[in-house]
């Protein structure tokens, strides 16, 4: 009560990490619903939900969220009356399909990212299944509902039409409604309103049996290929005692956890300990008058710890209270926003909040240990005269923190070539409390440079050295964020450019293929309308018809492809794995490199061509070009995978449908070499005369002047789909990487732990050095040498902090790398390896937290400088 800021900030360091962990586990134990509550959700009021999933017999778990089936074929249609047959007389059959493909424009764009659920949902059966918000649920085909979220997205409310992307169809919005358990952007249709396509098989029957689901009835419909989910648990199965789909954590998942959670815990523990060496400090001569009246280096321990149980206590009990208060009053922002579906009562997680609240207390007497051990040493004499004794600092420590530092980097080391999170992770945790240990050393390492600073950087380092036992653990503290997103940063970038290096294109980058939707209708657009969009739009300049090739009687229902001749085949494949004499052995055959794509079966994209549409589909050189269309030309055909050639010729084949019938060929062959993936197959018209083939334009290749931007697709996309049912395909990009937002949030939080940090040692520091501050001021210092002093003192500990951070976040990306890396090279199929990247998005940000920390503390800081009446 007596040092209330100081006592306020130790709350403050404590309290934030509880609320933040008891807000997590409430919300997380609100939202994990049982299996009853499961079940209410998904039936609504029905007695059963039934879903056929074979035309033979299954096998499922208690509530039919899982199943395996002895015949794998799917029925092609299951309709109402296919199920009603199954079921007892009398009972009643809603058919739900909740995954509906739908295709909506918005404005000049269609959008296909908001999924429908097609349902009748007056009929009695589905009133449990929806809540409405806004007027009321679809009745005939023409209406539809939304939910918040596809209000949201498509900007669409009651009494707005939505128009189909291909124009066709239209919904009047009736109602704002929503699935408690799915309220990502969502539409309802009526069964009546779903657009004409390929039907999904994920059509569910909800039931209402005249009388109870037996265990008779279970059994009966699991022979008949149906899983039920019932509020009454299916007949014990094997399924349920092999457990594939039991949601237990694993030893590795345990493992990560405790390892995270114990860097959590020493992260607070370094910021919290500044404040109790501090506190130890004012409370010097209070000490050693307990040690005068008896007390003895055990007493003076645990009236320091004290204050660590006391502080700890009470953070853990304002932690948890503010935790599930807010868990409770932001739950209808993580019900839609995070979990994206609604959660069951209110609950909280009793022992996940006594844990937390153990974690509290254990911060808090961590945090007391050091400054405990301290204060159990003092010089009695110079506590009672208020003076600070001199406090020596082992080597001991430093030999401790080179050891941990060294045996992490070897164990993490070890943990990269094992692939094991947890003895990374492990390791990481005994590097970074090697470093803690040697920071001391450091720092006084760091003082000895004091005498040829100017006068305010020289009191700084001479107060951080004096003071280490709190400028070290804010040190250590800066120093573990900045270190861990470092690494994490340079693993993500290095990923990013790994991830780039392995994509592999589908087109070339100016390539553009406007084909038509319904291939069998009205065929591609015109020409004429075609080509001037592409002019208009995309600057297009060369534009070429694009056919494919078929089966005369069923087009759709052959596969048209090319065997390589066996020589050049990898006689392994990489799925499932091979032994590791044949993986060394697979590594050295020239036939065998390559990504895990190249060796699998492969799907060859089909055209057939003459040469007009070669250098688009291909992105072939000219040279290239000429040799292909001749080769085209004498009846050949053309791949972008040289394996598939032998002797400059081609073997062709064609498998017809059931029954399976296959039709060869051999042709002059040409190979453009091209990282496009699928390979394409370029036909010439005498070859698929030869496999007996039906030639069909399905639309055009164009050559747009450079790669299209986002604006262009879009408008090029409107265009060409006012002229007919057509769709588009681009070059998507380079690759699928997208760190920087990672890069962005790791740095993010290692500058609010540095400039937390950064402020609370300097705001130590500065109560800690009042008398240095008086006596500045009787010798004539100037009111801004107080700035300047706080200035240097916050860059003492934010710089140096970081540049630790930094090189031991380096070393640990760089050991992690390397052995990661190691480990690529002996296996198979052959990846390539993780480029050593510096994080340089992250880096730049951390080198202005320091400066940021600094300007904040001189900014903060009062220039008038105090003239104290001195007693010693």
């Amino acid at each position: 009560m007596r040092a209330r800021g100081r006592t306020a900030l130790v709350l403050a360091m404590i309290v934030l990490p509880v609320l933040a962990l008891s807000f997590i586990a409430v919300s997380a134990d609100m939202a994990n619903l049982t299996s009853a509550e499961e079940m209410d959700r998904r039936l609504g009021d029905a007695d059963a939900e039934l879903r056929m999933i074979s035309q033979g017999p299954v096998t499922q778990d208690a509530d039919g969220s899982g199943w395996t089936g002895s015949d794998d074929r799917v029925p092609e249609a299951v309709t109402v009356d296919a199920i009603a047959r199954l079921l007892p007389t009398d009972s009643r059959i809603l058919p739900v399909r909740r995954w509906v493909p739908l295709h909506v424009r918005d404005g000049s764009r269609v959008r296909d990212d908001v999924l429908a659920t097609a349902a009748d949902l007056t009929d009695p059966l589905a009133a449990g299944l929806v809540r409405i918000h806004q007027g009321r649920v679809p009745a005939t085909a023409d209406e539809i509902a939304v939910n918040r979220a596809a209000r949201r997205t498509l900007g669409a409310g009651i009494g707005d039409v939505l128009t189909a992307g291909d124009g066709t169809q239209n919904w009047t919005v009736v109602g704002v409604i929503e699935m408690p358990e799915a309220l990502e952007p969502k539409m309802f249709l009526h069964p009546d309103g779903v657009p004409s396509g390929p039907r999904s098989h994920d059509t569910v029957f909800l039931v209402d049996l005249p009388g109870p689901v037996t265990k008779d009835l279970f059994r009966h419909l699991n022979r008949n290929g149906v899983v039920v989910g019932a509020r009454t648990s299916a007949p014990p199965t094997a399924l349920d005692v092999a457990g594939p789909f039991s949601g237990s954590l694993g030893p590795e998942a345990i493992g990560t956890g405790l390892l995270a959670g114990g860097l959590g815990l020493l992260e607070v523990v370094l910021l919290v300990g500044p404040a109790f060496a501090v506190g130890v400090r004012r409370r010097r001569r209070e000490l050693a008058l307990v040690a005068v009246a008896g007390g003895d280096a055990a007493q003076l321990r645990r009236v320091v710890l004290a204050d660590g149980v006391l502080l700890g206590c009470v953070g853990a009990a304002a932690g948890l209270a503010l935790g599930v208060l807010s868990a409770f009053a932001a739950r209808p922002l993580v019900e839609e926003f995070v979990f994206q579906h609604r959660f069951a009562g209110y609950r909280v997680w009793p022992a996940a909040l006594g844990v937390i609240a153990l974690v509290a207390v254990l911060a808090g007497v961590l945090a007391a240990l050091a400054p405990a051990w301290t204060a159990a040493r003092q010089d009695v004499v110079a506590g009672l005269a208020g003076r600070r004794g001199a406090t020596t600092h082992r080597r001991r420590w430093l030999t401790l923190g080179v050891l941990l530092a060294v045996g992490g980097a070897v164990v993490a080391g070890f943990g990269a070539a094992m692939v094991s999170p947890v003895v990374i992770l492990g390791g990481l945790v005994l590097g970074e409390l090697g470093l803690v240990f040697a920071t001391p050393t450091l720092v006084g390492l760091l003082a000895r440079l004091g005498r040829f600073l100017p006068l305010a950087p020289r009191i700084a380092v001479r107060d951080a050295s004096r003071n280490r036992s709190s400028a070290a653990p804010a040190i250590s503290a800066v120093m573990a964020s900045v270190a861990a997103s470092v690494a994490l940063g340079a693993f993500l970038a290095s990923d990013d450019i790994r991830t780039d290096q392995q994509y592999r294109p589908l087109l070339p980058d100016r390539t553009v293929l406007v084909t038509a939707d319904d291939p069998e209708g009205a065929g591609p657009p015109d020409e004429a309308a075609i080509t001037g969009t592409a002019r208009e739009h995309l600057g297009a300049g060369a534009i070429a018809p694009l056919a494919t090739a078929g089966c005369r009687t069923t087009f759709e229902a052959c596969l048209v492809s090319a065997v390589p001749p066996p020589a050049q085949i990898c006689p392994w494949r990489p799925y499932p794995p091979i032994t590791e004499a044949d993986q060394q052995r697979a590594r050295a055959d020239q036939r065998c490199q390559g990504p895990a794509e190249d060796h699998l079966d492969g799907y060859l994209q089909v055209a057939v061509d003459d040469g007009a549409a070669l250098p688009m589909l291909t992105g072939a050189t000219p040279a290239e070009v000429a040799a292909a269309t001749a080769v085209l030309r004498a009846g050949g055909a053309v791949v972008t995978d040289p394996r598939y050639l032998g002797d400059g010729r081609l073997h062709l084949q064609v498998e017809h449908g059931e029954p399976t019938r296959t039709k060869e060929a051999i042709v002059p062959g040409y190979a453009v070499r091209s990282d496009l993936r699928p390979p394409w197959l370029v036909l010439s018209p005498a070859a698929a005369d030869r496999l007996d083939l039906a030639v069909r334009q399905t639309g055009w290749a164009i050559e747009a002047d450079e790669p299209p931007g986002q604006r262009q697709r879009d408008r090029f996309v409107e265009a060409v789909e006012s002229i007919g049912p057509v769709g588009t395909q681009f070059e998507v990009g380079k690759g699928f990487g997208g760190a920087e937002p990672l890069l962005l949030l790791l740095a993010g939080v290692s500058a609010v732990v540095t400039v937390g940090a950064a402020g609370i040692a300097t705001g130590l520091a500065a109560a800690e050095g009042r008398a240095d501050l008086s006596t500045l001021a009787s010798v004539g210092a100037g009111p801004g040498v107080r700035k300047l002093l706080s200035l240097c003192q916050a860059g003492v500990i934010a710089v140096l902090g970081s540049l630790l951070g930094i090189v031991a976040g380096l070393c640990s990306a760089l050991i992690i790398l390397t052995f990661t890396n190691r480990r690529l090279t002996e296996g198979w199929p052959v990846e390539p390896p993780y480029p050593l990247v510096m994080p340089w998005l992250t880096l730049g940000v951390l080198v202005v937290v320091p400066l940021v920390a600094m300007a904040g503390a001189a900014l903060l800081t009062r220039s008038r400088l105090p003239v104290e009446r001195r007693l010693d």
